[in-house]
């Protein structure tokens, strides 16, 4: 271990993972530690079954009607990928869609005076969905129809609309779209967690509807994806690129102390050995002194035996209760997959539900998404801090990540990890450094 690295990682987490694989790509080289003895921080899954009765230090094991515990991979983190989204591409960049498979997510739901009802996938379903009446409809027809023709580098799409002035309020008013349409538009599809969005320009919302829309137009059922075993195969697939491009991984190893020397840091120190670095991306748990909390989190893992009410028996979906609905400042997500992803036994459901804690008594505020799932076998409950980095990492080289926060996708972890990647390079972040260099797969191929 006592050798000098480009880059030191600490933590497996998605964001550590992505940030190895794009750096041992670009030919640095790369040491990535982990204290836990398995991958994915808190955005692992969990198996078996028993593990995580034991992690949320339930008194009993699993009863036998939960089947198998090896059956079982549950995410700690839930989220879903946008299947036009930036973690596709930086997947299909790095080619780790050859160690995943994926399922398109089988519908979004969104909740509306104490029921759920489908957002509509298609013009069709558009037409015929409770959601909203006859003549809104038409309005939320030519609002969506202004939104796809709309091009910010050609002033004739903006149908007198300044995409960096006009704010999205003004937007909606425009199309005199109602409340519900408004709801519903804001946080099914541009899938805002609060309001704050409506008095800024629009141009973000608009695409952030845009990316809504061209994730569902390819593959039509809804625009999530989700891989089979679990979220934390996405940190083991960029660990294994990473590997083979040189990185090298340790798992299990304490680390005692991050040596710093006039302000920059210098090297990690574990058991006993100093390995030397130029640079250091970590997981907030690392360094607690240069974090700062920014809010909490509550996720509740749901284990169900049926599907979710109304949801015309998906074995898959995601609902999302806008704020308004429940007089809250931001949104309550429920994610929930199933055997059918081998993530559960069979003919059992796991339902997650997360939001950002507002009060003091977290569990009294996701009360109306857990009466969407009742009967429920078990739940599991997690309160966890939010942290961010208290400075950019210019000085002293250390560059913390951002905790995983209470969306539904990855679209945040990506900004993430742009924007480390920038302040480590002083390069804007491309895709195209992503792409394995050709003839570049030492022997892959001939397994």
């Amino acid at each position: 271990m006592d050798e000098e690295y480009d880059v030191i990682v600490l933590g497996t987490g998605l964001t550590e993972c992505i940030l190895s694989g794009i750096m041992s790509v670009n030919g640095k080289k790369v040491l990535h530690m982990d204290r836990n003895p398995y991958y994915g921080g808190e955005s692992s899954s969990i198996t078996p079954l028993e593990e995580l009765y034991k992690r949320f230090t339930l008194p009993d094991s699993p009863p036998e009607s939960m089947g198998r515990g090896r059956d079982w991979n549950v995410d700690l983190i839930p989220k879903f990928l946008m299947a036009n989204g930036q973690l596709v591409k930086m997947l299909l960049y790095t080619e780790v869609t050859r160690y995943l498979d994926f399922k398109v997510v089988e519908g979004s739901f969104v909740y509306k005076g104490g029921k759920i009802y489908k957002v509509p996938s298609t013009e069709t379903e558009a037409l015929a969905s409770n959601l909203m009446g006859m003549f809104e409809k038409r309005r939320f027809r030519k609002f969506l129809v202004f939104v796809a023709n709309f091009d910010e580098n050609d002033p004739k799409t903006f149908e007198g609309v300044d995409p960096q002035t006009t704010t999205m309020r003004d937007v909606y008013k425009k199309f005199d779209l109602g409340q519900d349409v408004i709801d519903f538009t804001g946080h099914a599809l541009a899938l805002y967690r609060t309001d704050d969005y409506l008095d800024v320009p629009c141009l973000e919302t608009i695409n952030r509807i845009k990316l809504y829309s061209e994730s569902l137009a390819r593959y039509g059922k809804s625009p999530y994806l989700y891989p089979l075993y679990g979220l934390g195969e996405l940190p083991q697939g960029f660990a294994r690129l990473s590997a083979i491009y040189g990185g090298t991984y340790m798992l299990n190893k304490p680390v005692d102390e991050i040596v710093m020397e006039d302000g920059h840091v210098v090297g990690v120190k574990s058991e006993g050995e100093v390995a030397r670095c130029k640079q250091l991306i970590c997981d907030p748990s690392y360094i607690t002194d240069r974090v700062r909390k920014a809010g909490q989190v509550i996720r509740v893992i749901c284990v169900l035996s049926h599907p979710i009410r109304n949801t015309n028996d998906s074995n898959s979906c995601q609902i999302i209760i806008p704020q308004n609905q429940v007089n809250r400042n931001s949104d309550i997500y429920v994610c929930m997959i199933s055997y059918a992803h081998n993530v559960a036994a069979q003919g059992k459901y796991i339902a997650i539900i997360s939001t950002t804690v507002e009060t003091s008594e977290p569990e009294a505020e996701i009360e109306p998404a857990l009466e969407l799932l009742e009967p429920i076998d078990q739940k599991f409950v997690a309160i966890s801090d939010l942290y961010e980095p208290t400075d950019d990492g210019t000085d002293s080289q250390v560059f913390a990540s951002r905790s995983y926060d209470a969306t539904t996708h990855f679209e945040t972890t990506c900004n993430d990890i742009k924007d480390i990647y920038k302040r480590m390079t002083g390069s804007d972040f491309d895709f195209e450094n992503m792409k394995r260099k050709q003839n570049d797969v030492f022997g892959e191929d001939e397994q």
